[in-house]
This record gives C-alpha cells, structure tokens and sequence, in this order.
C-alpha cells in the first residue's frame, strides 16, 4: 500500500478562535454581523472589537470564506472534503484519484479567477485611458478655440490701433501740404 496516495486528511490543531471563525465563515455575512450586534448588546466591547476585526480582515466587504495562503494544502482539502460530504470510499486509490483532481481543479479555478482579475483591471485600464484622452483632447480643442478667438479678437484691435496711431501724421501731413 502506498501512503503517498492516501488521503487521510489530518486536520491541523486549531484554537477556539480559529474553529469559531471557521463556524462563522461556512454560515455567511450574515452570520458574522449578527454575531456583531448580539455582542453588543451584551457587551459592547467585544462588539467593537469584532466589528474592528471584521473589517481589518476585509469580512465586511468581500466574500467570508476566502482563502488564505498560511492555510496548509492538506487542511484545504480536507475542509472541501467535509463541506462538500466527501468522504473516504475506501478504495485508497480512488481517493487519490478523486483528490488530485479535486486539487486540480481548485487550482485551475483559481487561475481563472485571477485571469479574470486581470482582465478587468485591463478594461479598467483602457476605459480609464480612453477618459484621459478625451478629456486631454477637448481640454486641447477648448484651448485652441480660446486662442483663435484671443487671435481674432484682438487682430481687429490691432489695425484699429494702428490706424488711430497714424491719423495725427496724416493730418500733420495733409496740414504741410
């Protein structure tokens, strides 16, 4: 028999807290804040401090059951495992099986997701890109359009200015003559 097929997934020590989050995360959002305001009512302390670490560990904002990476490979399977009804067939070899693929396939969804991270962040990239060129080239438009209208503005003032300036010799020379 070879042990490096068997899948007994030994589920590593945890304390009180970390089985109590565990609690919370499988039960939702919900769960989380209603152990929130039931704290505070009892003791509002706790209720501050539970709400400080909702929010430090970004449970208020995002999904509850994410996943992190100081979690051992062996206790995400084995917490799949149980959430899902999974258990031992007894055939080692099928549990092997049934276990590589199931970590393939948690792999490869997580590979998704971050392509599709990364292609949003591209299609904010380019949206937010194309903002900034619009906005550039009608802040260029609007100060071209502001410069031809200074340019038309104040060219009639200057033909205007210089005939005024060279009336006094005109008649200065009409008065010689």
């Amino acid at each position: 028999m070879n042990t490096a097929a068997q899948t007994d997934f030994p589920a590593a020590p945890r304390g009180w807290f970390s089985r109590s989050e565990a609690w919370l995360d499988e039960r939702g959002k919900g769960a989380w804040i209603a152990a929130m305001v039931i704290s505070f009512i009892f003791f509002w302390p706790v209720g501050l401090a539970l709400l400080a670490y909702m929010i430090w560990s970004k449970r208020m904002f995002s999904k509850c059951s994410h996943r992190r990476s100081t979690e051992t490979t062996a206790w995400k399977d084995a917490h799949y495992a149980r959430r899902h009804g999974f258990s031992s067939s007894g055939n080692t070899a099928f549990d092997a099986y049934k276990a590589e693929t199931l970590r393939r396939l948690m792999s490869e969804q997580e590979a998704f997701e971050a392509f599709l991270e990364r292609l949003r962040a591209a299609k904010d990239k380019s949206e937010f890109d194309q903002f900034m060129e619009e906005r550039a080239s009608a802040a260029q438009a609007a100060r071209a359009e502001a410069a031809e209208a200074y340019d038309d503005d104040y060219a009639d003032d200057d033909v205007d200015d210089v005939e005024v300036l060279d009336e006094p010799a005109r008649d200065k020379k009409k008065k010689k003559s």
